[in-house]
């Protein structure tokens, strides 16, 4: 694999310390590590380092030889950048000034954004229109930091497709805000996953690779925590769509330590069998 092939942060037991993170990312022969900065207070405190904890966690990829290259930055979810709250509007775009400047600390290179307008309430037409006016600020601060903004493609109908996203591509028209497609979640909605890798491939920054099951008449499909061969993501098909449009950016795998009774060696195993759909995929 061509590819730099990275990991989840939250794939590794929360307990860890970053220290440990870093050693077993790079022992696990991954080529850099995803930070989360989700909804939780735990993590959102992130966004509010010092000086001295950016420069020791910087010095300690730095020892280790593996960069942290983009952050998971799904805060948004309890703060979205379209409620109907002005006052909730305001802390989501200050949370975002502060995640892009902790990426420039960490020489993250791309933040994932999590495509809901919101995520609690119902959404509408206005809580679209409030997200476009956040999103364009977003992306604005981010331009002037040179740190690139990637939208997910989620698990909820908001932003489910890259068709979607290139909606919100038009409408911000700026070489800062790109996608970052989750292929699970394009396999979960049944969506044609050639055609959307195919449509958004100039805009594509990165890759989450993630099992899941799809949405059905009969089923409401599943969208995390499955094991990567049990669900209905076609690997090898999808590997090799990406071969063909000469796709050469990173990809991570995404996965949850926590609920797992051995996260690491599940690790390993997920690592392998990435890697042995990938060999497939040269025979396609």
């Amino acid at each position: 694999m061509n590819n730099l092939l990275g990991l989840y942060e939250k794939a590794l037991p929360r307990e860890t310390s970053w220290e440990e993170k870093l050693q077993i990312a790079k022992e696990l022969g991954f080529d850099f590590l995803e930070i989360s900065v989700d909804e939780s207070d735990e993590r959102l405190a992130r966004l509010n380092w010092t000086t001295e904890e950016r420069r020791a966690l910087r010095a300690l990829s730095e020892a280790y030889q593996l960069p942290i290259l983009s952050m998971c930055f799904s805060g948004h979810r309890k703060y979205p950048l379209g409620s109907r709250n002005q006052q909730t509007r305001a802390l989501s775009l200050a949370l975002m000034e502060k995640a892009i400047k902790l990426a420039l600390d960490l020489g993250i290179r791309v933040i994932q954004l999590a495509g809901y307008d919101v995520y609690y309430e119902e959404g509408g037409e206005d809580t679209r229109a409030f997200f476009i006016d956040g999103l364009r600020q977003s992306v604005e601060m981010a331009a002037r930091c040179q740190v690139m903004l990637a939208i997910e493609i989620m698990d909820t109908p908001f932003i489910n497709s890259i068709t979607k996203y290139m909606e919100y591509d038009r409408l911000i028209h700026s070489p800062w805000l790109t996608v970052y497609p989750d292929i699970g979640n394009l396999t979960a909605w049944n969506l044609n996953v050639d055609e959307e890798l195919t449509l958004g491939i100039s805009r594509i920054t990165a890759i989450h690779l993630k099992e899941t099951r799809k949405v059905r008449e009969d089923q409401v499909g599943q969208f995390r925590d499955m094991i990567f061969g049990a669900g209905d993501v076609d690997f090898p098909g999808i590997f090799s769509k990406l071969r063909k449009l000469r796709y050469r950016g990173p990809m991570v795998i995404e996965m949850w330590g926590d609920n797992l009774p051995d996260p690491i060696k599940e690790i390993k195993r997920t690592r392998s069998y990435v890697l042995e759909e990938w060999e497939k995929a040269v025979a396609l």
